[in-house]
């Protein structure tokens, strides 16, 4: 029986290089947040949880029907956005944990790693170009304790770096895994 696996979207932070909600950005007439629960295939996972400070984007997942967990302190890094994901997960055997500023990522690219994942499910599995690893990230729940401990702005890179024997990658096109951080990156992306 294939073990659990839930997935964490986080859109909690605030975007200070953006200099406004950059989860409204719109790419080809689609939010950025939008793009991102539409690169969850929910029927793969238990339980897809999105964690925000955003009302806008909890009434957006409900409508994609997932959970949502506010998130009170964005100030707090990353790491409480990871702590408030996995808790609301409950008992799964694994945990993707999704960006929503990759708008180009791909349903079937997902779809992939969590069948990749599935094959290996004490691995953790992450998208790469050309080896470099990018998002999404699985952790198998042997992770889930590191995960907790983190602080700051630390996230799931942390674990990764100390655990680079467990880390298997799979490859898709570079464009997939380009984040947009700045007004700018999303223009560049665009004009593509």
């Amino acid at each position: 029986m294939p073990q659990k696996l839930g997935c964490v979207v986080m859109a909690a932070g605030n975007a200070r290089r953006f200099g406004e909600n950059k989860l409204a950005a719109e790419l080809g007439g689609r939010s950025l947040i939008c793009r991102a629960l539409d690169s969850v295939p929910g029927e793969e996972f238990e339980t897809v949880t999105v964690v925000t400070q955003y009302p806008e984007v909890m009434d957006l997942a409900e409508r994609f029907h997932f959970e949502t967990v506010r998130n009170e302190h964005p100030d707090w890094g990353i790491s409480y956005t990871i702590r408030l994901g996995l808790k609301a997960l409950g008992d799964c055997g694994g945990a993707m944990f999704l960006v929503s500023d990759q708008p180009l990522l791909q349903r079937e690219s997902v779809k992939a790693l969590v069948k990749l994942w599935r094959s290996q499910p004490n691995q953790i599995a992450a998208l790469a170009h050309g080896g470099v690893r990018g998002n999404p990230c699985i952790f198998p729940a042997r992770f889930f304790p590191e995960l907790m401990a983190l602080t700051e702005d630390h996230g799931g890179n942390t674990v990764i770096r100390r655990h680079e024997e467990a880390l298997i990658l799979l490859e898709t096109a570079e464009k997939e895994l380009t984040d947009v951080d700045t007004p700018e990156a999303l223009r560049m992306i665009g004009s593509r």
